[in-house]
């Protein structure tokens, strides 16, 4: 008798336990989601400030929903100054080392402007971006040359790039 009601105790217990943890997880979500949210809203502007400068303003945006894109899934439609300027696409995919969200822009003749990294969760997130992506940035790398020490994080980044030129070429923010 002893022993049952030493497991209903321990079952008891281990609920309450379990019972608290979701409480305060779900008290956590709520107090930091407009927070997360927020940031990432952020990082959204100031990436596209970054890609095209300060006076640049969304003209138009949308979601991508077309199977025939791995990554490309948003896009933002570029002002500056009452003109157009370009677009930029918003990617995400990951890989076996971690996950990546860029801003992708591109002229209004389908060029590569430059990108800006909304989240780098990968492993060698700070050789991605400081062997990778800054330079690619900057003009001293190809797009293609992936040989940075994040070689893998670098093959995602470039078929992210790609991926989203053929959907600028694509002119998915037409249809």
């Amino acid at each position: 008798m002893a022993s049952k009601k030493h497991y209903i105790l321990t079952s008891l217990t281990l609920g309450i336990i379990a019972a608290s943890s979701a409480l305060l997880i779900g008290a956590s979500n709520m107090l930091t989601k407009n927070k997360i949210a927020e940031n990432e809203q952020n990082k959204i502007n100031s990436g596209i400030a970054a890609i095209f400068g300060d006076s640049a303003k969304i003209l138009k945006e949308n979601t991508i929903e077309n199977d025939d894109y791995k990554y490309v899934n948003y896009f933002y439609h570029i002002g500056s100054e009452d003109k157009e300027v370009g677009t930029i696409y918003r990617t995400t995919g990951s890989n076996m080392y971690g996950k990546v969200s860029l801003l992708i822009g591109f002229s209004l003749e389908n060029e590569f402007v430059s990108l800006s990294i909304i989240t780098n969760e990968q492993t060698y997130a700070s050789t991605l971006k400081d062997n990778y992506i800054d330079l690619l940035n900057k003009g001293e790398r190809e797009l293609d040359d992936v040989s940075c020490g994040a070689t893998y994080g670098a093959k995602l980044v470039r078929d992210m790039v790609n991926e989203a030129k053929q959907a600028d070429l694509d002119k998915v923010w037409n249809k």
